[in-house]
């Protein structure tokens, strides 16, 4: 049975540094000049392959920069546990790039074997945390890994919760070991859909559990009743909203390695290094922060 590491493994190797989404737009121009950037993230779904110039250009990224993998498609929340095959996939692009972290989503995203591209979401209750506390367990014994599990953006609410979402997540973290990826854009965008203050769900969760911080732009738009709606589309630069949380957050519990993410409408690669550069300045500003840190 694998056992979770204490709270400093989290991100082992990972520097409390900014780092950016590895998009095909920009590979060459980082090649030519290999700027000064925390790590690279890639999305594993992307390279479940054996090779192509995709491996090419990551496998040489590698050779300069700690990388992290993200996963879009394990269903975590599913109804079935997380698809074998998929698994085996997984821990083959493990073991060909070692990356620092791997992380997944609170959610569900394929029933009965279809696939349906989307993050999907969960009532919070003891039914569904014996669940998802399963197929974590099962995904960190495959891996020999600790996961770090993203908090979802979300839309909907469901009647059969009976836990807020950071008590979920509490409680989920406690019974498995695994790390948190604390996506503040998600805390924004699902806070504001559901009429809740944000600083008291970060206020729930462990500091000490948080391996990672994501920070994305969302799209605005109006539901039914004319109430704001956030969607988020990671199409758009951070929000002045979210930046304000995360320098927040930073001056609560200090700097965490720190991703802009980007997937669609991708600017140039100067704008997006812009946003890293500027988080990284926020972490500098942090209580206590008088030179860039490693999380160890």
């Amino acid at each position: 049975m694998f056992r979770p590491p204490p709270p400093p493994g989290l991100a082992s190797g990972l520097p409390a540094r900014a780092g950016l989404g590895l998009k095909p737009q920009h590979v060459l121009e980082i090649l030519a000049t290999w700027p000064d950037v925390g790590f690279f993230e890639v999305h594993a779904e992307n390279y479940m392959v054996d090779g192509g110039a995709m491996h090419h250009h990551l496998g040489r990224i590698r050779e300069h920069y700690p990388v992290t993998l993200h996963g879009v498609g394990l269903s975590i929340g599913g109804e079935q546990a997380p698809d074998p095959a998929h698994l085996d996939r997984l821990a083959a692009l493990i073991a060909r790039y070692q990356p620092a972290v791997f992380s997944e989503h609170l959610a569900w995203s394929s029933h009965g074997g279809v696939f349906f591209n989307d993050l999907l979401p969960l009532p919070w209750n003891r039914a569904t945390l014996q669940r998802v506390g399963d197929h974590i367990d099962l995904v960190q014994n495959r891996l020999q890994r600790t996961l770090l599990l993203e908090n979802p953006a979300s839309y909907v609410e469901f009647s059969a919760s009976t836990f807020s979402e950071a008590q979920f997540l509490v409680e989920l973290l406690r019974r498995t070991g695994c790390g948190l990826l604390l996506d503040l854009g998600n805390v924004h965008v699902s806070c504001v859909n559901h009429g809740r203050d944000p600083r008291q769900y970060l206020a729930a969760l462990p500091a000490d559990r948080v391996g990672q911080i994501h920070l994305a732009g969302f799209a605005t738009d109006r539901d039914g009743a004319g109430a704001p709606l956030l969607i988020d589309h990671h199409g758009a630069p951070v929000d002045g909203a979210v930046w304000q949380l995360y320098a927040e957050w930073l001056a609560a519990a200090g700097p965490r390695p720190t991703l802009i993410e980007r997937d669609n409408d991708i600017p140039a690669w100067s704008t997006l290094w812009a946003e890293a550069r500027h988080a990284e300045t926020l972490m500098l500003a942090a209580p206590g922060q008088t030179r860039r840190t490693d999380v160890a």
